[in-house]
């Protein structure tokens, strides 16, 4: 059964190598989404004219060529956005929302980094705004080139602006701009209706965005189109999905939200609470999507006005935020970010490491904390194991002698054995707990250190400049000093060679017997991980290999605690010297 239980931890070692293997990592290890790239117009895709939830919405004029950035916020119809975390500005023609920057998150770790552009506007390379307007018939409606009208000159926390359109017959349109000390902003749209007869109209709330910024999909991070619909969450379709299907109505019920999600940002359309609303998403081609939310057509009679409001939410996926929001009224908000099955797990982890991070300023220190404490919790597990690994080896020479004895009827053997363990008071299983309970523990780090924006751009000490991005040291480039960087699993850091090394110490530690091929696989396995994990989060690579000295140190005490152990160990250290020189001999 010693046997077994290294064949398990074996399975377990493969089945993360399998996992971990992909091209460029990019399916298993995203990036962020919205990056400094092509911030200049370059490799920009035009415009494209926006169809409409009915077929009314007019575009916006298409540029004849891809517009700059900057050239594009100089236009002087524009009011601010100087809130307490974001900054930015609204373009009165068409009221879009098309210019938002996070106060508090960088593009890179650079010290001369500007802040992340989340919107930019129509036709830059980063296209990405929100708008608000009505769809109906019978009326003059404002449209994309509509130049609104505002009540100031700034939207700030503590100051709402107001756009208003008059179409000269009679309705008075206007849009009231509130942001909260975040990242939610609400538009109250209204109709005044001065004419004679009732006017019909449907008001809407969209965004549209380019996804050639967008964080990559993978297995366990959504990336696109999402939202919470009745009791449900929707994590899809992906783009390439919804560009084959063209649109997509969710099933799930009335729309609690809905919008598009990157690894560490959100934007996202929040229905007025009881109103009657039809969501969707559409591919518009040229890489460019939109979701829409629009309300049900509502009468206007004359002399009489209309109010929807809608809330927009457009910032960083911070966990404890989105919770507040959610406790606040909007249905399963806190599940924009992807936990999966573990959130259970994931978000008690996270919340320890924020702790952890509140008391030592380092979350570098704060995941070495982590790993004692984790560590220190499976001690007595580990006692246990070891115990029972000792055990293991009182009974192997009894039970050698029953595999022995009844070698021709497997049957009786194993009801043989099985009566051993009884006799003797040993739990063949009992050495694999801590395997099992290790793994939720890795993953849950693992999935804590993609999804969680806290771990964004967090230093350690010495080169380790992030702990969310691979280790930047590696040895194939000496350390930078060459002009390359390594690709994927050859980017091997001195992160990943401590991991090989420390795994290898405790693999030679392991006093159970192997066969020769378990002896190869146990060999070979601490360098193949070292390669397989090297493009991995510097954070989980810092965890492992805490994990592994504590490990260590912790077998040393145990063997302390049972000598034959210790004395097995050392003498599968002879045979395998042994077993070596007798190969260089030969």
């Amino acid at each position: 059964m010693d046997n077994q239980r290294n064949l398990l931890l074996a399975v377990l070692l493969s089945g993360l190598l399998i996992l971990g293997w992909d091209a460029g990592m990019s399916y298993f290890y995203p990036q962020a989404s919205i990056t400094a790239q092509a911030v200049d117009g370059k490799n920009a895709a035009p415009a494209t004219p926006v169809a409409s939830p009915s077929g009314a919405i007019e575009s916006g004029t298409k540029p004849a060529r891809p517009v700059n950035l900057a050239k594009a916020l100089a236009t002087k119809a524009r009011v601010r956005i100087d809130a307490q975390r974001i900054e930015g500005s609204i373009n009165l023609v068409g009221a879009r929302i098309d210019d938002i920057e996070l106060k508090d998150y960088r593009e890179t770790i650079k010290a001369d980094s500007g802040p992340v552009q989340l919107f930019a506007p129509q036709g830059t390379a980063l296209q990405y705004y929100a708008q608000f307007g009505w769809v109906g018939e019978g009326v003059r409606l404002p449209d994309s080139d509509t130049l609104w009208q505002a009540d100031g000159d700034a939207l700030t926390s503590e100051k709402p602006v107001t756009l208003t359109f008059d179409n000269g017959e009679g309705q008075l349109f206007a849009i009231r701009l509130a942001i909260d000390a975040d990242y939610m902003i609400t538009a109250t749209q209204s109709v005044r209706n001065s004419a004679t007869g009732p006017v019909v109209v449907r008001p809407f709330g969209l965004i549209i965005r380019n996804s050639t910024n967008a964080s990559p999909s993978t297995f366990n991070a959504h990336s696109g189109p999402m939202g919470a619909f009745g009791d449900t969450v929707e994590y899809g379709p992906d783009y390439d999905d919804l560009v084959e299907t063209g649109t997509h109505a969710p099933e799930g019920g009335a729309p609690d939200w809905l919008g598009f999600s990157d690894l560490h940002w959100l934007s996202a359309l929040v229905p007025q609470a009881g109103a009657q609303a039809t969501p969707g998403f559409r591919s518009l081609g040229d890489n460019l999507f939109r979701t829409d939310l629009i309300y049900a057509p509502d009468t206007v009679p004359a002399g009489a006005s209309l109010t929807r409001e809608t809330r927009l939410f457009a910032g960083a996926k911070e966990s404890a935020l989105l919770d507040e929001y959610q406790d606040a009224g909007i249905q399963n908000f806190g599940k924009a970010i992807d936990w999966g099955w573990f959130e259970w797990f994931e978000k008690p982890m996270l919340w320890l490491l924020r702790t952890l991070y509140d008391f030592a300023g380092n979350f570098g220190l704060a995941i070495i904390m982590l790993t004692v404490i984790v560590r220190g919790a499976m001690f007595p597990i580990a006692q246990r194991q070891f115990a029972s690994m000792a055990a293991m080896r009182a009974v192997q020479p009894k039970m050698k002698a029953i595999q022995e004895r009844y070698k021709d009827d497997k049957q009786k053997q194993q009801q043989e054995i099985m009566a051993l363990y009884k006799t003797e008071g040993v739990n063949p299983l009992a050495g694999c707990l801590p395997l099992f309970l290790q793994i939720p523990i890795f993953f849950a780090l693992y999935k804590t250190l993609i999804l969680a924006i806290e771990m964004r751009h967090e230093p350690f000490y010495l080169w380790i400049k992030d702990l969310s991005a691979p280790d930047p040291a590696k040895i194939l480039n000496l350390f930078g000093l060459l002009p390359f960087d390594p690709p994927g699993f050859l980017g091997i850091g001195v992160l990943a060679v401590m991991l090989g090394v420390t795994m290898w110490l405790t693999f030679r530690l392991n006093p159970s017997a192997m066969d020769p091929m378990q002896q190869q696989i146990f060999s070979l396995m601490p360098w193949i991980l070292m390669f397989v994990m090297a493009p991995f989060a510097a954070g989980l690579l810092l965890y492992w290999v805490t994990s592994n000295i504590l490990t260590l140190a912790q077998q040393t005490y145990l063997y302390s605690r049972h000598p034959q152990l210790k004395a097995q160990a050392d003498k599968d250290k002879s045979d395998r010297e042994r077993a070596t020189a007798r190969g260089d001999k030969g």
